[in-house]
């Protein structure tokens, strides 16, 4: 078995799917379809009970995401993210979402990021202040 530590992941063994390669430099190693081969490494991270950092940083990088985008989707700062991949420690609520957009990026359905961004805006505008009146009954003021 090859121990795929490329992919930043020290617990990801290959099988199959690979081989030895004489080069004039040594030995190398050739992977065949190694972007099929990350969307299964992300699918099984996604249904395992919590992330790790370094599969939080590992996902956070397939999906094509920046810190900061990352930050942005879940509420929180790009600092917070940071720390998540260098110390481990998501908290839950982060990694099950983090998980679900995952899952969603593997079908390439934007479906539950989009919902998630609808919310975020939706959150951006709830700062603005309600204003109710009563006419026969109270009710939100246009």
């Amino acid at each position: 078995m090859y121990h795929y530590t490329e992919s930043g992941l020290q617990h990801v063994w290959l099988k199959s799917g690979y081989a030895v390669r004489r080069t004039p430099y040594g030995k190398g190693i050739a992977i065949q379809d190694v972007a099929g081969l990350h969307k299964a490494i992300c699918s099984a991270i996604a249904r395992k009970p919590s992330l790790t950092g370094a599969e939080l940083r590992f996902v956070r990088k397939e999906m094509g995401m920046s810190q900061r985008a990352l930050a942005e989707l879940l509420g929180t700062s790009e600092q917070n993210v940071s720390l998540w991949e260098r110390r481990g420690r998501i908290p839950g609520a982060s990694d099950r979402l983090v998980k679900l957009i995952c899952l969603d990026y593997l079908k390439e359905d934007v479906q539950i990021r989009a919902l998630i961004e609808r919310l975020n805006r939706q959150d951006a505008k709830a700062r603005e202040p309600l204003r109710f009146e009563h006419g026969r009954v109270w009710r939100a003021a246009a």
